[in-house]
């Protein structure tokens, strides 16, 4: 489920939270402790993100005789969106983040014929999310805490209808997706909020493609996996 760079990211990162946590101090944190003893907070978050489908080649691909490859370049887009945050003890946090986010994916399949043409699938959707954390915090230190997340997250897109009557002649998207997410992120404690920047990546664990096997884009398929990497800042308060 996780890749092997993934994993070791994560590891080393509650390796780094640990030792930041053994060194951590209370003494400086005066903004910290005007938050320490709130029960839960809420707040906005505006993030930036890149998006892309993990393709797995379906049987007919290898009998295609006029489609050499399939690839799925990174697209932009970004989030808006709401936190709730409720504190679980000293260090943990449940965390609920419906968000809108935009997104912009492509499905590129390179030709045979024709010199090698490249024939663009451009799938744009504005999806509904909703996000579910637990967050993990270091002890803070200077107004600072590091802090994990791993959480999973389910998806909507509520562009679905128009963009698959315009994909008829191509490949055809659910629009219902399920991810796990993982990342890492710092808290720093200001007089009046928190700011939170947030790296965090998405892999879905569902496969989103509609097969018809009389859509010669869609029938050399086998999978479609949604993969997200999205940059986040966190205004909580």
């Amino acid at each position: 489920m996780f890749n092997l760079p993934g994993r070791k990211i994560v590891v080393s990162l509650f390796v780094l939270l640990f030792a930041f946590s053994a060194q951590a101090q209370i003494k400086g944190t005066y903004n910290y402790l005007d938050f320490a003893n709130k029960p839960y907070y809420f707040g906005i978050t505006l993030a930036y993100n890149t998006s892309q489908y993990k393709v797995v080649q379906g049987k007919q691909f290898i009998l295609s005789d006029s489609i050499k490859s399939v690839e799925s370049p990174r697209g932009p887009g970004f989030n808006l969106g709401i936190i709730g945050n409720l504190k679980v003890g000293r260090h943990f946090d449940f965390r609920l983040s419906p968000t809108l986010s935009f997104s912009d994916r492509k499905l590129e399949y390179i030709m045979t014929e024709n010199s090698g043409q490249t024939v663009t699938k451009r799938i744009d959707a504005v999806f509904v999310e909703a996000p579910f954390h637990i967050r993990y915090k270091s002890e803070p230190f200077n107004d600072i805490r590091l802090f994990v997340i791993a959480g999973v997250k389910y998806s909507f897109d509520v562009a679905s209808n128009s963009r698959t009557r315009q994909a008829a002649t191509l490949v055809k998207v659910a629009p219902s997706d399920f991810a796990i997410e993982y990342g890492f992120g710092v808290q720093v404690f200001f007089p009046y909020f928190i700011f939170s920047p947030e790296f965090k990546v998405s892999q879905g664990i569902s496969n989103i493609l509609i097969s018809d096997q009389d859509l010669i884009f869609s029938n050399v398929l086998d999978k479609l996996m949604s993969r997200t990497f999205t940059i986040s800042f966190h205004f909580e308060g």
